[in-house]
């Protein structure tokens, strides 16, 4: 693949910035296009799929936060040289080609297609059926940015494919494909998991928990509870299940007071056996699907256990590994917590909406990964490349 120079792909981002703010009156119309085809049923679906002013401003926003940052290739990670003369060198390089399925999310035409290329990838888009209009037309602005540079606008392309031709690339890709980046529900995960031929970079689930210790700072944990629930509903960082220690002082009470709080909220509340005994007006759980559930929704579990060791192991047990937070004022409890709780982001004290990569210095994300390899968490620029060695001889052979 050809490298550019930080120059070129940077003077590409300048001209999307005013193409982008240019056109921004258009984006919005064609998005509105999308809107209103779209069934509203599935609101979390529909919130993703809103572009507004303030959406296109933050693709702008991502564009300049990647725009400044120091490009990832070509940086030496490691730099020998043996007894023997041969020289050896490790630096970052790119991936190749990137294709990135997503569903609703026009502004991951921006921000994911913007990181890729900045990491020196081709990128190929596939957005969903109902967000077409709004990605035709932020394709055009990419394409428009790059021929304004002498690029190719193949560097950066929107497929056009049915879910059965979808399924068919995957198999037999018509051109080399090194990485696949599902941003989506576990049905587009599994799709993609199913039927592809590369490596895949899982943008798991949510279904976060939260564990209430039985010295918890009450205060502390129902404003958590409510920023991490009530924030942003179709966000994958956003709190599914809380599990409340029996032991803490007042136990009645405050359930009590935070079942009155989340309703004043509008939060629709499903409750284990032993808490449905003192909220009795809330619905039980009926079935341990439930547990594995991803709301994306005003909903949430309140579950009750005896100790850490239980809260633990019922999150990873149930959890999506995406994030899980501890309300303690006891730090080596947080400390025990933090270290056998098996997630991409462990908090103490703090909402699980920070499980961003604007929020936690990563700057704009193509995802939150939670696989183990080859990165955890925040996918950001850095992330986007892989390495090549490079040795240097002078006739070397081994013998």
């Amino acid at each position: 693949m050809k490298l550019l120079s930080s120059e070129i792909k940077n003077k590409v981002l300048e001209s999307m910035v005013k193409i982008i703010d240019r056109e921004r009156h258009n984006i919005i119309k064609a998005n509105k296009k999308d809107l209103d085809a779209f069934n509203r049923e599935d609101q979390a679906l529909f919130d993703r799929l809103v572009v507004n002013e303030a959406k296109v401003d933050g693709m702008i926003k991502a564009i300049e936060e990647v725009r400044v940052q120091n490009d990832p290739v070509g940086n030496v990670i490691s730099d020998l040289t043996l007894d023997s003369g041969l020289k050896i060198t490790n630096k970052t390089a790119p991936f190749g080609t990137i294709l990135i399925i997503y569903e609703s999310r026009p502004d991951v035409t921006i921000e994911a297609a913007v990181l890729a290329f900045k990491a020196n990838n081709k990128i190929l888009l596939k957005g969903g059926k109902e967000a077409i209009n709004s990605n035709l037309i932020l394709e055009q602005c990419w394409h428009e940015a790059l021929v304004e540079n002498g690029l190719s606008k193949d560097w950066i392309k929107l497929l056009h494919l049915k879910r059965e031709e979808t399924q068919e690339f995957l198999r037999n890709p018509s051109e080399p494909l090194d990485l696949i980046v599902p941003r989506g529900g576990e049905r587009l995960i599994k799709f993609v998991k199913d039927h592809a031929s590369c490596a895949v970079l899982i943008s798991g689930r949510g279904n976060n928990f939260l564990y209430v210790a039985q010295d918890a700072n009450w205060e502390k944990t129902l404003k958590v509870i409510l920023n991490a629930k009530t924030d942003k509903i179709s966000g994958c960082n956003a709190l599914d299940k809380v599990l409340i220690n029996k032991n803490i002082p007042n136990y009645e009470a405050k359930l009590k007071e935070l079942q009155h709080v989340l309703r004043r909220a509008n939060v629709n509340i499903l409750v284990d056996e032993n808490i449905g005994n003192i909220l009795s007006s809330e619905n039980k759980i009926q079935e341990e699907d439930t547990w594995y559930e991803e709301f994306l929704a005003l909903k949430i579990v309140l579950a009750e256990v005896s100790s850490l060791d239980e809260a633990v192991e019922k999150i990873n047990t149930y959890s999506g590994g995406h994030s899980a937070a501890i309300l303690t004022e006891d730090k080596n409890k947080a400390a025990q917590f933090m270290e056998q709780v098996d997630s991409a982001a462990v908090y103490h004290n703090a909402s699980t909406r920070f499980t961003d990569g604007g929020q936690m210095g990563v700057g704009a994300e193509l995802a939150i990964s939670t696989d183990k390899l080859h990165h955890r968490g925040p996918l950001g620029l850095k992330q986007l490349v892989t390495n090549k060695y490079y040795v240097f001889g002078d006739g070397h052979v081994r013998v």
